[in-house]
């Protein structure tokens, strides 16, 4: 019985002060709200206030933007590498006899003509051979002559005329046979040009392996550059190109050219094309061997839409520009989904996919990848600023 009483106490007591602590955590709880409720109240007051601000702003406000007209232009695709001017003939001259230089008939840097006699060899006794060839050539000669009518007259059998006939035709092989290895102990220019330093003087010994010294057609001048593979389908014969180089005076000198071989394979180790141009009336300061840069043409596309790069708005999926247009007296902006096409020299090749853009339409083009706008908007259109317009 007294364990009962004490046990019932306890447990009337602890009820108690569960009820107490339930009592005061509700009326905290409500505090808590009633001050939420209150705050939130005036968060959302002032998100609507901020609407209404953000909503007049948008439609009070202008934004200046800059703007040109969409044109129509040429445009011309280019390719930019370097190449080698070259001679339009070079050769590197050597003699075709050995023996001793007899004399030197040009100086360097001489312009000469095709079939010039340029260096001499010693010929004494190849000029004995042929005098003794020209003897027994004359003697067979005669000795034909009267065999011929000693063989009508039936003096002298037919195969004694054939062998008589026969000593004639070698004599003659035998002098036209030395008459060529006289004539070459003499160097002759092989076509008209200028020859260059040369690495003898009279007295030496040369063989035909000697350099006597090399000799260059000037009449005009040739280039051999590289193309890329991937443009192989764009530079043929008749392709036109600038070249730009270094004069020898410090100036730069530009001669315009056309291409006249392509070469049918790629070169495997540089994925490359080797093409040759000739140079049209180029300056007499541009000089064979000279390093150049080279502007290929190669293609040219007429009338096409055009606008400046920085009016090209591009995102993953779509590429667009920014139309200005005119609306109840108050310039708005339109989105135009655009295909591009060719781009060179700061301005783009587009054609619209969705949407009207013609010649003479504005559209903004500066800043398109920062400015905020939407659909809709109102704006200022101003002239785009003198030193980002392109060149006509």
């Amino acid at each position: 019985m007294v364990r009962f009483s004490i046990f019932s106490r306890f447990s009337a007591f602890a009820l108690a002060v569960s009820i107490l602590l339930a009592g005061c955590g509700k009326t905290e709880q409500a505090a808590s709200a009633d001050k939420a409720g209150t705050s939130g109240g005036t968060a959302a007051t002032a998100g609507k206030a901020g609407g209404r601000g953000g909503r007049s702003g948008r439609t009070s406000q202008k934004q200046a933007v800059e703007v040109v007209t969409v044109s129509r232009r040429e445009l011309t695709e280019t390719l930019n590498v370097v190449g080698s001017l070259a001679a339009n003939e070079s050769a590197t001259l050597r003699t075709e006899t050995a023996g001793a230089v007899r004399e030197i008939l040009f100086e360097e840097g001489q312009a000469v003509k095709k079939g010039q006699v340029l260096v001499k060899i010693d010929d004494s006794d190849l000029r004995a051979q042929v005098a003794q060839a020209e003897s027994r050539y004359r003697m067979a000669e005669n000795n034909l002559q009267r065999n011929e009518a000693l063989l009508k007259t039936s003096f002298i059998t037919q195969a004694d005329f054939d062998r008589i006939s026969n000593d004639y035709t070698a004599a003659k092989y035998d002098l036209a046979l030395l008459t060529v290895r006289l004539n070459r102990t003499e160097l002759k220019a092989p076509f008209d040009g200028v020859v260059n330093a040369r690495a003898l003087s009279p007295g030496d010994y040369i063989t035909n392996q000697t350099v006597v010294t090399t000799i260059d057609d000037l009449s005009r001048l040739k280039i051999d550059f590289q193309v890329p593979e991937r443009y192989q389908g764009k530079v043929n014969p008749g392709t036109k190109f600038t070249v730009t180089a270094g004069s020898i005076g410090g100036e730069t000198e530009t001669a315009n050219g056309e291409v006249y071989f392509v070469s049918s394979s790629i070169d495997r180790s540089t994925r490359s094309i080797q093409v040759k141009g000739t140079l049209l009336a180029p300056s007499s300061r541009l000089r064979p061997g000279m390093f150049a840069n080279v502007e290929v043409v190669l293609e040219v596309r007429s009338g096409v839409l055009t606008v400046p790069e920085g009016a090209i708005l591009a995102t993953p999926n779509l590429v667009q520009v920014i139309a200005v247009r005119n609306q109840g007296g108050e310039h708005i902006v339109e989105y135009v989904p655009v295909k591009l096409g060719l781009r060179t020299r700061g301005l783009a090749e587009i054609t619209p996919v969705k949407g009207n853009l013609a010649e003479n339409d504005r559209v903004v083009a500066a800043g398109v990848g920062a400015v905020q706008l939407f659909a809709g908007a109102r704006v200022e259109p101003k002239p785009l600023n003198e030193e980002f317009q392109v060149a006509e």
